[in-house]
């Protein structure tokens, strides 16, 4: 979409704002920015766009239902699909029949906010209306069994978030993500370079932008030097064209790149690297693709096999993953459905086999899952051929939304997918999976080995003669068998409460400070989770808190691990309302050293700012930059203006009403301690605080 229209749009948005902030009615206001909600999905497909001037129109009034019902339709559409619930309850409690699927729609919400329970419940409901109005024909209708699916979704969710792998999730970082969409990773087997999909406006090929308002999807190429990726760039005209392209995989050596091309139905294409060129992209010879859609494909190490998806006719339903190898003639050929212990009646795609040849990874929504898709792995019996039945990776890797895109390295020390997660720069970014590598226990000392004196043996000092007496032996005991003693996880409880001392409902977390590692958790009624333990030593915790009208809260805790003497902590979080005057700390959002430029660790913060201000929409806030004495006057003030503004700056990208934030810059004039120490002086005083102006 040419950019103009986009910009005719925003013209329009400024008029109609404008006059709506002029008028003293919410309802009107409400109306208004519906309307111009509605003439932007009419003109172009930016659901991102019509979302926030729905949203604006819901808050104006929370009675307008049609435009609270579009908020939350198109939340589960784009982006923030746990935000949905609040606005189909406000249609659910005005008018409980306005649609017909409104519980199933706000059990989707909140199994995508991962809150089970509350979901369970309406799905239930759900059930209970379709009982009722059995004869019901419309087409929103959503049958038993795919509401019974969901439940048990969420029945799997419950089991995986109690008992998480210990498996630290991170962010690759921004050399590799943006601020839109990044997918798809792939890497060669050295490690060193890495190729995946991106939508970014920066060196994306068109500048111009698709009909959902976001640039055309290219392939991007960074390489490692010195363990540290440098900045992603364009992977160049040959391979990418005016339009969409994204990539599939890449062959271990990296010099064989497949690709996704949209022509017949969707056909896998390649791309051979040649003295430091990527070559024409052509099709895939042989076999492989039809007139039905192929999209992913993974190879061996060897090079002689490929797995892929299609869904062409003879499957066993939606995508299906096939096998092929590659014929005397360098054709692919023997095109070979895996089966039903691979396959489902729904879909299974992205297919990575790992470097040992015989481990296949893949996503399915037809088995054990949270929702969406979600990863699994099989292995193949090297005598029979057969393979085993899938495994489920398990939370944290798996969420309830999408989880694919997953490729190991040669090693199967590290992992790499996209996903939608917490500490996204992004839409969708890139993440790096580790298992975290326990401390090796020291080891007591090996005794002294003596030697005993042999039997009747003396030492003679002098010539004395020796009274020798025989030998007399200690009374044998039978040995008592050892008993093994149990080492069981510790405990943590957390319980939510508001300056009242009531339980309150909230979105609770804990996880490693510095491995990133989430607890187990499971919800032992309103306002309290208790978390499970099983590091072996006493480890440095990050617990986060939300609620809804409250300040968000992240706080450092020292907890003791798994042990035989497990020990139960209980700790009672106060939360405070976001009240008029109401002052808080922003302590993990971090800045390169003398900018104000974001470091990658700290957007799960900006994030948690970014979701207190999207639920309360009359929220307004002053960001304050504060630095400690080193430097000058001015430059501090400087410094300090900036990082508040950037503070700001990414609200508004993310959508946040401007006229909601004030930044300002103190400088060095509001310390917290003395600047005489560094580490309880100068580093307390580097900080970046919220204020509540107006709510």
């Amino acid at each position: 979409m040419p950019l103009f229209r986009i910009l005719t749009i925003f013209s329009t948005f400024v008029l109609l704002t404008s006059k709506a902030f002029a008028q003293e009615d919410s309802v009107e206001q409400s109306k208004s920015y519906m309307l111009q909600a509605e003439l932007t999905l009419a003109e172009t497909k930016a659901e991102d766009i019509a979302l926030d001037l729905m949203v604006i129109a819901a808050n104006y009034d929370p009675k307008n239902l049609k435009a609270n019902f579009e908020a939350g339709s198109l939340h589960l559409k784009t982006i923030g699909k746990d935000k949905a619930a609040e606005y189909f309850l406000r249609v659910y409690k005005n008018d409980p029949d306005y649609k017909f699927t409104i519980e199933y729609l706000i059990g989707r919400s909140y199994q995508y906010g991962i809150q089970f329970d509350k979901a369970i419940e309406y799905y239930n409901l759900y059930k209970k209306r379709l009982q009722a109005k059995s004869n019901y024909s419309g087409k929103d209708k959503i049958s038993v069994i795919e509401t019974d699916r969901r439940i048990y979704e969420c029945e799997n969710g419950k089991e995986y978030m109690a008992n998480p792998g210990q498996f630290s999730v991170v962010n690759i970082g921004r050399e590799i993500n943006s601020e839109f969409e990044d997918y798809a990773p792939v890497l060669n087997e050295d490690e060193d370079e890495i190729v995946f999909t991106s939508r970014r406006k920066d060196g994306n090929l068109n500048q111009n932008v698709f009909d959902d308002n976001k640039p055309y999807e290219d392939i991007f190429i960074a390489v490692k030097k010195s363990d540290k990726w440098a900045d992603a760039t364009n992977i160049g005209a040959t391979v990418n064209t005016p339009y969409h392209d994204s990539n599939l995989a890449l062959s271990p050596d990296g010099k064989t790149l497949f690709i996704y091309s949209d022509d017949n139905g969707g056909d896998i294409i390649y791309t051979e690297k040649k003295d430091g060129e990527w070559t024409e992209p052509t099709p895939l010879p042989g076999f492989i693709n039809s007139s039905a859609e192929e999209n992913s494909i993974s190879i061996t190490k060897d090079g002689k096999t490929i797995y892929f998806s299609s869904n062409r006719p003879g499957g066993y339903g939606g995508l299906d993953i096939y096998k092929a190898t590659k014929d005397s003639k360098g054709e692919w050929s023997g095109v070979k459905n895996m089966g039903p212990k691979i396959n489902t009646d729904t879909d299974d795609t992205s297919p990575f086999i790992d470097y040992d040849q015989k481990t296949l990874y893949f996503s399915s929504k037809g088995r054990k899952g949270m929702g969406g898709y979600d990863i699994f792995s099989s292995t193949m019996d090297d005598a029979t051929g057969e393979w085993s039945e899938p495994v489920n990776l398990g939370y944290p890797i798996n969420t309830s939304d999408d989880d694919i895109f997953y490729v190991r390295n040669k090693d199967g020390k590290r992992a790499y997918y996209s996903s939608v997660r917490e500490d996204g720069l992004g839409f969708t970014d890139i993440y790096m999976i580790t298992e975290p590598v326990a401390p090796v226990a020291k080891k007591d000392p090996e005794p002294v080995k003596v030697d005993p004196p042999k039997k009747d043996s003396v030492v003679v000092a002098d010539t004395k003669p020796v009274d020798i007496k025989p030998e007399v032996k200690p009374e044998v005991k039978p040995t008592e068998p050892k008993v093994e003693k149990t080492v069981s996880p510790s405990t943590f409880i957390v319980k939510v409460v508001d300056e009242s001392n009531q339980a309150l409902d909230a979105k609770v977390s804990l996880k490693g400070l510095r491995d990133n590692v989430v607890a187990g958790v499971k919800q032992n009624g309103p306002g309290e989770f208790e978390f499970s333990l099983t590091a072996k030593q006493t480890k440095d915790y990050r617990l986060s808190v939300e609620a809804d009208g409250y300040v968000f809260q992240n706080i450092n805790v020292k907890l003791a691990g798994a042990s035989i003497d497990p020990k139960t902590v209980n700790r009672t979080v106060t939360m405070k309302k976001l009240l008029v005057g109401t002052v808080s700390i922003l302590r993990n959002i971090y800045f390169d050293f003398g900018k104000a430029s974001f470091k990658t660790e700290a957007y799960p913060e900006l994030n948690k700012l970014l979701s207190m201000m999207q639920g309360n929409s009359s929220l307004q806030v002053e960001i304050g930059g504060h630095t400690d004495s080193y430097g000058s006057n001015s430059m501090n003030l400087l410094l300090s203006k900036r990082r508040a503004e950037a503070v700001k700056d990414y609200l508004v990208k993310k959508g946040i009403d401007a006229r909601r934030i004030t930044a300002k810059g103190y400088g060095e004039t509001k310390p917290l301690a003395s600047n005489d120490d560094e580490d309880e002086g100068r580093e307390l005083n580097r900080r970046v605080e919220f204020k509540v102006l107006q709510n």
